[in-house]
């Protein structure tokens, strides 16, 4: 949706409501292929951006579901850089979803009218859209259609909008002409039209932060085109036009655009590199920086937010990036290889895709749920840091195959959450209904230990979770296809869900396959295991000690109920 001043709102036309809901509609703002944007107001409220889903969208009841689990997460996203999504009713006749009204132009409008930014002016607009980026994946949420008519330039810093969106547009056919789609295509990554299967993560919105970046600098996208096979084919085998940026920020928009996603850095990662160091900031830079206080406070609390993490050799990107903003493309990681691309045959691949996938109706596919924070494990030619062994002096405190109630036992709770704990040759968890649940089992607490045990998901959408150091509140790895995730889950607030950290699969993790999950907690450092090696570790001391405990969470898909996950020969120690 792009937002204009309240002033500039065009009136309302024959057949638009008056009324949604609670909120009185004054006029309209734009419209896209999802729905028309009004500018709106509650009783006595402020002025807020409200999207009516276009009426074919409605009554399309996967639409619906799709826009829900959306809205929710999108929910989630700090208000940093970002308009704050306010209300939505997934429900409602015409289903609505209202957000935080922005009062400026869209960047693409600024720049066809006024020109390509100045270098400071740029610098700052690059460091407001990586602050956006920085607070949706530390979210789990994926943008997926980052461009410049979505990102405002609102008074004091700009702000991205429609984050966590665009993916409940997914399968649904004739709801984007060609045009949106072109204008679309020239900030898509080149895995996006690499393959209808390939699994999305938040380095394709890096890539597209390179893209707006460069549009932003120089007023042309960066690999040009004016058809869909031209423009994805020129992403795929060409390097970017960059010339008119000026190093240092040239270097990292052009890392931002590698082919390769392993290559790229992560949002956070742009963001600490923009951040330069109040004392090495050029005059420019120094004083738009002082111009808009906002934006830095907006900055640095993004990075506070997310700030509690570490990187190992085995989690980190490809390029390991410093906090200040060099010249040169740092050093490659001599232990790391990136993939090697085909471009011409992805090329082809690509129009085989676009073409078999309907482009003139809007279809895009190749999208996926969770933010990446890193690959889950080294790369071929890197060294594998293994899963420990239980020593000889250990503590054994559980050692159980888990095909009879023991350690954990059988628990029906369909009446109350439509969940059971039940052996079916493991401890099978099937929840019925969306939401966590944990089956009773041992109740130790441990402080310092190691714990490692077979995982399957046994039906799509599931995700298993081993909850740690909990008591009322504590962690929670949540194992899915796609990943691990490190959650905080309780405490002060019960039923809250933080998201730390994600490891992703380089490929994902099959149904009905078991996979070794490991867990290991000494101090403040926490480490994760799959199949025997390390894919990561997280540095925070805010649970000290609590018990182990096994149960089930699902994925932020359409995938719909029941829920099923298993667990079988479980070991955990204490000791050295």
């Amino acid at each position: 949706m792009t937002a204009a001043p309240a002033s500039r709102a065009q009136p309302l036309r024959p057949g638009d409501p008056r009324q949604l809901g609670q909120y009185t509609l004054l006029g309209r703002l734009g419209e896209g292929g999802m729905g028309i944007v009004y500018l709106a107001q509650s009783a006595d409220g402020p002025l807020v951006a409200l999207k009516m889903i276009r009426a074919h969208l409605a009554n399309d009841a996967d639409f619906r579901r799709r826009f829900r689990g959306e809205v929710d997460r999108a929910r989630q996203v700090p208000p940093f850089c970002t308009a704050e999504v306010l209300d939505a009713d997934p429900d409602h006749e015409r289903p609505y979803l209202v957000v935080e009204y922005v009062d400026g132009p869209g960047l693409d409008t600024v720049v066809a009218e006024r020109g390509p930014l100045t270098p400071a002016n740029l610098h700052g607009l690059a460091i407001g859209v990586a602050t956006a980026l920085t607070a949706i994946h530390g979210a789990g949420v994926i943008h997926r259609d980052l461009k410049p008519s979505n990102v405002l330039l609102a008074p004091g810093h700009p702000k991205v909008i429609d984050f966590g969106i665009a993916r409940a547009m997914e399968g649904t056919a004739g709801n984007t002409d060609v045009g949106q789609i072109l204008g679309t295509a020239a900030y898509m990554a080149p895995e996006r039209f690499g393959s209808t299967s390939a699994t999305l993560t938040a380095a394709a919105d890096v890539f597209a932060w390179g893209a707006v970046v460069a549009y932003a600098g120089t007023g042309r996208t960066p690999y040009g085109g004016d058809s869909l096979p031209a423009i994805a084919a020129r992403i795929m085998t060409q390097e970017p036009n960059l010339d008119g940026l000026a190093s240092p920020l040239r270097d990292l928009v052009q890392q931002a655009l590698a082919k390769d996603p392993s290559a790229r850095p992560t949002a956070r990662e742009l963001l600490d590199r923009l951040l330069v160091p109040e004392s090495q900031r050029p005059v420019g830079l120094a004083a738009a920086l002082a111009r808009q206080p906002e934006l830095l406070s907006a900055a640095e609390g993004a990075q506070a937010a997310t700030d509690r993490h570490s990187f190992d050799a085995a989690a980190a990107p490809a390029t390991r990036l410093s906090n200040t903003l060099p010249g040169a493309l740092p050093a490659p990681n001599p232990a790391r290889r990136p993939r090697r691309w085909r471009p011409l045959a992805a090329a082809a691949l690509a129009l085989a895709v676009l073409i078999g996938a309907g482009v003139a109706g809007g279809k895009l596919a190749g999208f996926g749920p969770f933010a990446r924070e890193a690959d889950a494990g080294p790369g071929p030619s890197e060294p594998v840091v293994a899963a420990p062994t239980r020593p000889v002096n250990a503590e054994v405190v559980v050692t159980d195959p888990l095909v009879a109630p023991g350690n954990w036992r059988t628990f029906d709770d369909t009446a109350a959450h439509q969940a059971t704990c039940a052996f079916d040759g493991a401890l099978v968890v099937t929840k019925q209904t969306s939401g966590s649940y944990r089956c009773p089992g041992t109740r130790r607490p441990l402080t310092d230990f190691t714990a490692f045990v077979d995982v399957k998901l046994l039906q799509p959408g599931s995700c298993a979770g081993v909850w740690f150091r909990f008591d009322t509140g504590g962690y929670a790895l949540r194992i899915c296809a796609a990943g691990y995730y490190l959650v905080t889950h309780g405490g002060s607030d019960s039923t809250a869900v933080s998201p730390l950290r994600s490891y992703s699969f380089a490929s994902p993790a099959p149904l009905n396959t078991a996979i070794r999950v490991g867990i290991s907690a000494a101090g403040n450092r926490l480490s994760f295991y799959r199949d025997g090696r390390r894919v990561g570790t997280w540095d925070d001391g805010r649970f000290t000690q609590g018990r182990v405990v096994l149960g089930i969470f699902q994925e932020p898909t359409t995938e719909q109920p029941p829920y099923r996950v298993s667990f079988a020969n479980i070991e955990v120690w204490t000791g050295p």
